[in-house]
Order: structure tokens, then C-alpha cells, then sequence
């Protein structure tokens, strides 16, 4: 079931069409990738999901109705832009924030410091918020963005500002929601946590929709017969050992083993290609190689680019 559709959605802005009839669908409980390069149309899409803006024209539906008024305080926003006020201590920017989304001052405040404390930042409570690094002014806005818990989260570039070590206690805070049933939209330029924590993509460009589908899906449909495969040591005339309409794109060797990519016919099976090696050399690993989701974001962005 999909939780948030977005169907034929047309955004114009004085000479610039930000969508052009632009469609997405979020599945229940899942993360969804909305990826695309600057400038195609995620903001625009994600303002009107949270009705900032409205639609040129285009329906969009939240858990099968109408997306309407009432549904403001089911989301979660955290824009890629930051807005916290630089003056006011944390704490009571926190409170108020929270009030803003439906929540009463004692709830928000005990929920509010359970998390302070998940995040081992309660000391930060009486503090201004121009006393904080952007890290640190990130997971205040992160906390404010879901203690209300909300059924869909949007996250826009949640990781900017992040040491590595705050990136991944926001992935495993990020997986967890999952695992409660929320419904997530992840917005980010970092395809390696696409790939990660995604479980289906939509790739914007130009306004439009792209490429859009299960994240392995994806994957799986630019399949170009890519294999990795290592072995104990480098092998004297590798290519002539393999089977015909398999190539040998490179090989790298270390202290522990030979590495070596190769191309391979759709005619050629794994077992083909294994048993052509055996006899010769100690096999340590053998895989298939996906093409990433930065190389099909890369391919599909410049196709459209070509004249």
C-alpha cells in the first residue's frame, strides 16, 4: 500500500517549471530515495507535501484521502536549510517547536529530554542555540523534527554537518523509525546512503520523473554483466583461460591477492567461468558488481543533458 502519492504534479514559477507532471509513490513503512541533481524540483515537491506551497495542478494523496489542512501535523520536515533561532536556549526553542506541531508543554517537554538524553545532550538544554556547532544544532532540529511522531518524516541532506560517528547514530535512529512503521522520505546527494538505507528510489530531473522503482530493481536493470572476482596470485595469460566472450577490464594485485574485474557475455555462466579458473589458480571470492546507484544517477542525469 502507498502511504503518500503524488500524482501529476505541475509547479510553475514565473518563466521556470519546477515539476512537469511529476509523479511519485511512497510505499507504508518504508524509506524512500527522492533523489535528483540541484535544480530539479525535489524542494518544490517536498514544499508541497508539507503545503507550503500548493500545486499548479496534480492530486496528492496522504494514506488514501485528499492531502488537506488536517494533515500538517502528521509530517515531520527537516529542511536541508536549518531554522533554528540563534538567541533563544535550546530547550525552549524545543518546547515551543513541539507546541507548534500539537503537543502540550509537559509532554513535550518529558519527551523532549528523553531524547536529549538518548542523545547524550542534556547538558545542551540551557544553552543558546549560537553556543552550538552545526553538528550539534543538527540533532536538536532532528530530535524537533520527530518528537511529535509523526507518520511520514522527510528528511532533506540529514547528515550534513555530521562527523561520521553522528551520521551513523542518525541512520540507526533513522532505521528504527522504520521498524516502528513510519513512512520516510530521504532526500540526498550521498548515494552511498541511498543504497544503504533505501528500500525504493525516484530520480528526479528537469522536473520530471525519471527513474523511479525498488532500489535492487534498479539496480538490476542496468545490470552490465559486470563480475568481480579474486584469486590467490595474478595468472600469465589470464584472457586466453577464460571462456570465450568473457574480457578482462583490470587487475590489481596485493600482499593478499590478485583482484580482477571482468566483463562477462550474458551466454557465459558463473560456473563457466569458475571452472575455467580452477584448475590454475585458489579462488578466494566471486561476485557479481551491480553498477551504483552514483554511476545510474550520473548516466541518467547526462542523458538528459545530451542535445
Amino acid at each position: 500500500m502507498n502511504y503518500l502519492e503524488c500524482q501529476n504534479i505541475v509547479k510553475q514559477y514565473s518563466n521556470h517549471r519546477a515539476l512537469d507532471d511529476a509523479s511519485i509513490s511512497v510505499p507504508k513503512g518504508s524509506i524512500f530515495g527522492l533523489l535528483g541533481p540541484n535544480g530539479a524540483g525535489k524542494t518544490s515537491l517536498i514544499r508541497i507535501i508539507n503545503q507550503i506551497t500548493m500545486p499548479d495542478s496534480g492530486t496528492i494523496l496522504f494514506n488514501g484521502e485528499k492531502l488537506g489542512q488536517k494533515h500538517i501535523r502528521s509530517v515531520g520536515y527537516l529542511p536541508e536549510e536549518r531554522g533554528l533561532y540563534k538567541k533563544m536556549k535550546v530547550g525552549e526553542q524545543a518546547i515551543y517547536f513541539a507546541r507548534l506541531r500539537g503537543m502540550d508543554k509537559a509532554t513535550a517537554h518529558e519527551k523532549l529530554l528523553k531524547w536529549f538524553r538518548k542523545f547524550e545532550i542534556a547538558s545542551w538544554w540551557d544553552k543558546k542555540v549560537e553556543e552550538l556547532s552545526k553538528g550539534m544544532q543538527q540533532k536538536i532540529q532532528f530530535i524537533v523534527t520527530i518528537v511529535h511522531e509523526p507518520e511520514l518524516l522527510i528528511f532533506d541532506e540529514p547528515f550534513s554537518g555530521f562527523d561520521p560517528i553522528n551520521v551513523d547514530l542518525l541512520k540507526k535512529e533513522i532505521l528504527e523509525l522504520k521498524e516502528q512503521g513510519r513512512t520516510i522520505i530521504f532526500s540526498t546527494h550521498n548515494m552511498s546512503s541511498v543504497e544503504e538505507l533505501c528500500d525504493d528510489i525516484c530520480l528526479i530531473n528537469q522536473g520530471k520523473n525519471i527513474l523511479s522503482g525498488e532500489i535492487n530493481e534498479v539496480r538490476n536493470s542496468f545490470n552490465d554483466n559486470l563480475v568481480e572476482i579474486k584469486i590467490e596470485h595474478s595468472l600469465e595469460n589470464l584472457e586466453t583461460l577464460l571462456p570465450a566472450g568473457v574480457a578482462v577490464l583490470n587487475e590489481k594485485q596485493n600482499n593478499l591477492f590478485a583482484q580482477i574485474n571482468l566483463q562477462t557475455s550474458p551466454a557465459v555462466s558463473t560456473n563457466d567461468i569458475i571452472a575455467a579458473l580452477l584448475p590454475y589458480a585458489r579462488i578466494i571470492s566471486f561476485q557479481e558488481r551491480l553498477p551504483s546507484m552514483h554511476d545510474i544517477f550520473v548516466q541518467e542525469v547526462k542523458k538528459m543533458r545530451q542535445p
